[in-house]
């Protein structure tokens, strides 16, 4: 058996130690994905431990800077106009009120600060409140991301003057199953803004959903769409979809827990360099579930009460997993 293993693990092309890979193929991914999960894990760890500290996990922190109202019509999302779910809309947060926020988060141990905007796309008139947040962040000695939704090549070239470091995007699928979840933009739209961030030179934070009705297949196809762009997303969020009720996938059954983690750590394997972020849904995950994904090589995740608009785990409940497991946060 061992000698079967060995093959099995060495028949996957993940060229250890030579850097990551852009040319893979979907086949390959989904082998990766499907083989017994001791050895995949196994193999995520090696991975992992090539490239970071596997007893560290980086903290951030999200807060929704305006809330509610947004014209798209993604099926998971409780800010959507479209969907009854009794989030109002709210007008853009004050400057001065964001930056107490972030000095809360820093003080909490967060190095990353993200502020997410529930817009289809930014206007002009307010990127300049979104960049003295940028800056007012960076001078708390922080990191900064923003979610903004789609991006001009004007308004990334204001961000980045700003000294923005991360720009999220989320393909949150596969191409094909896209459709299904989200008709008021486009595949394509999405990538557009990530080449606009890339182009800029901002860093990329990009990842997806799992558990809204998709096949395996599609978790494969984003993977492959992520792991073969000209360059990995510096930060990949692996979201649990967090079920709202009044959108249409709030009716979904639950997700195998395993097969979250089998997307973790395929992850972890064909984009070895990027951060994988457990992201939402650690509200509802066992400890012993996000040991797992840990062990598959997530190494980020958000700290505080709220995730946008959904509960998130306390912070007391994050240490005590931490001292549990003998991980530290990661330092800045």
């Amino acid at each position: 058996m061992a000698i079967a293993t060995e093959t099995r693990i060495a028949s996957h092309p993940v060229q250890m130690g030579r850097g990551p890979r852009h040319d893979w193929t979907r086949a390959e991914i989904a082998a990766i994905f499907e083989q017994p999960l001791n050895d995949l894990i196994f193999q995520a760890q090696t991975v992992h431990r090539q490239y970071f500290d596997p007893n560290e996990v980086q903290m951030s922190t999200l807060l929704s800077v305006k809330t509610g109202g947004c014209p798209e019509d993604c099926a998971y999302c409780p800010q959507s106009i479209h969907n009854e779910t009794g989030v109002q809309a709210e007008k853009l947060m004050q400057v001065d009120t964001v930056l107490a926020e972030a000095r809360l988060a820093r003080d909490a141990g967060a190095t990353r600060y993200c502020m997410g905007a529930a817009w289809r796309s930014p206007k002009d008139r307010d990127m300049d409140a979104i960049c003295d947040m940028i800056r007012g962040v960076r001078a708390l000695g922080m990191e900064t991301c923003v979610t903004l939704g789609m991006l001009t090549p004007g308004q990334t070239e204001k961000l980045r003057e700003a000294g923005l470091d991360y720009y999220n995007h989320n393909l949150d699928t596969s191409e094909e199953f896209y459709g299904e979840i989200i008709t008021t933009r486009t595949y394509q739209d999405r990538l557009d803004t990530l080449g606009h961030v890339r182009d800029a030179g901002i860093n990329v934070c990009c990842g997806g959903i799992v558990g809204m009705g998709e096949q395996r297949e599609d978790r494969v196809g984003m993977l492959t769409t992520l792991a073969t762009l000209p360059k990995h997303p510096e930060s990949v969020p692996i979201n649990m979809l967090v079920k709202v009720e009044g959108t249409p996938v709030d009716d979904e059954a639950d997700l195998d827990p395993l097969e979250f983690v089998r997307m973790i750590a395929t992850a972890r394997i064909v984009m070895p360099e990027s951060m994988v972020r457990l992201s939402a849904g650690r509200e509802t995950m066992t400890d012993e579930l996000q040991a797992l994904c840990f062990l598959a090589g997530a190494n980020s995740i958000f700290v505080g009460p709220k995730l946008l608009t959904t509960d998130n785990p306390g912070r007391d409940r994050d240490d005590a997993l931490f001292d549990r497991l003998g991980i530290s946060p990661m330092p800045l």
